[in-house]
């Protein structure tokens, strides 16, 4: 992403209210490193548990729709004001947003009463005015091709307010249904992201010629993704129609990244960290294809999905935004190769070995746990300090 601010600008905020990608980065790995151990807690050691919500509720909900969108709405707001032009939240406004975010993650997770209807509310403010901006800078200079990102999101908004709905009305197959349509949905938006930002960086940074996209194999990977969130929907995965699609999902995704030097950027952590995130996808859509999709399967290789790609895309791009966004050298900040390696480490221990040896089921959820607290844990540690900093130049940013 370019950086387009005005030499001449100067910071008029504290600096973490500067731009997006600072406080939702931060608090969203912050969040992160809480949320897997207190879900562990609640699990193993239900004695020691402190959340009110129901913990099958509660888990999947926060990594996705506290989490997961924290991190998006962080690189969205940043990446929208560059490709555009457009200013979006900060100051007060943006503490306004974060807030709203914030105060439906305190509401889910603190052992005191809290009228769900309330925090239904802030996780709707949050995401509708994130929403809001991206449409207003977007449709402002007609750049088209970006519309499918706030589309997308209004996509999660409305699966939001269903979860919260089938939490108070107990319904939790429905609940099943929106995880698992949501993780979906995410693989649609990296899947997109991913596309433009992957070979951009690797072409960058190894000085070789990127591959033009083959637009109708970035359809057919896109409309699989999207065929698949209402596969879900329709409780119509284990059909042969629905693993035709997942094998077509497969095939072309793995099209796609066969075309941004994979190989080449083995050498470099910042680019592999992406590649090999982004490879859990297809390979999560290719077992899903050729094995029985029976819910212990679905479950734990979407588990490998949601650790490996949406886990370490998330990790790999939250590292790479803080260091160029505050005037930073990219390949020269904190070296972050060790935590790369545990949230890919902890996909496999978490995705893989259940499937291999079920009996050791407990000790496979804790050693992933481990391995996901440490990475975002390394990063909040090392970041902290350079996201409630002005940036090295002076810029705004």
């Amino acid at each position: 992403m370019l950086n387009i601010d005005d030499p001449n600008d100067k910071p008029t905020s504290a600096p973490i209210w500067q731009l997006g990608f600072r406080p939702f980065f931060f608090f969203g790995a912050l969040f992160a490193t809480v949320a897997i151990p207190s879900w562990l807690i609640t699990l193993y050691a239900p004695e020691y548990a402190w959340i009110n919500i129901p913990s099958l509720w509660w888990h999947p909900h926060e990594l996705l729709f506290g989490f997961t969108i924290a991190i998006i709405a962080g690189f969205l707001l940043t990446a929208v004001k560059n490709w555009t032009g457009k200013t979006t939240y900060t100051g007060n406004s943006l503490a306004l947003v974060f807030g709203c975010w914030a105060a439906a993650r305190l509401s889910l997770i603190l052992p005191i009463p809290f009228p769900l209807e309330l925090a239904a509310l802030f996780d709707f403010v949050f995401l509708g005015a994130i929403i809001f901006k991206l449409f207003q800078c977007i449709v402002s200079v007609k750049q088209w091709r970006n519309i499918a990102l706030p589309i997308g999101l209004s996509g999660a908004l409305m699966l939001n307010g269903m979860s919260y709905w089938a939490l108070a009305t107990q319904d939790y197959h429905l609940a099943s249904k929106i995880w698992l349509a949501m993780l979906f949905m995410i693989a649609l938006l990296i899947s997109f992201i991913g596309g433009r930002v992957i070979p951009f960086f690797t072409s960058a940074k190894l000085n070789v010629t990127r591959k033009e996209p083959i637009m109708w194999l970035d359809t057919i990977a896109f409309s699989s993704l999207a065929m698949l969130v209402i596969i879900v929907m329709t409780d119509q995965l284990s059909t042969s129609f629905s693993r035709a699609v997942l094998l077509i999902a497969a095939i072309s995704t793995f099209a796609r990244m066969s075309r941004w030097q994979l190989k080449a950027s083995l050498k470099e952590p910042m680019l592999w960290s992406l590649q090999l995130s982004y490879l859990c996808l297809p390979l999560t859509l290719l077992c899903l294809a050729i094995f029985e999709p029976t819910p212990f399967v679905v479950k734990t290789m979407m588990h490998f999905f949601a650790i490996g790609t949406l886990a370490g895309v998330c990790l790999s791009m939250i590292t790479r935004v803080s260091l160029g966004h505050t005037g930073r050298n990219i390949y020269q900040g904190p070296n972050m190769t060790m935590p790369f390696i545990y949230i890919l480490f902890a996909a496999f221990v978490r995705g893989v070995m259940p499937l291999l040896q079920p009996e050791y089921m407990a000790e496979w959820h804790v050693l992933s746990g481990l391995l996901w607290t440490a990475a975002f844990g390394h990063f909040v540690f090392y970041f902290a300090k350079i996201l409630f900093s002005y940036r090295p130049d002076g810029r705004p940013g």
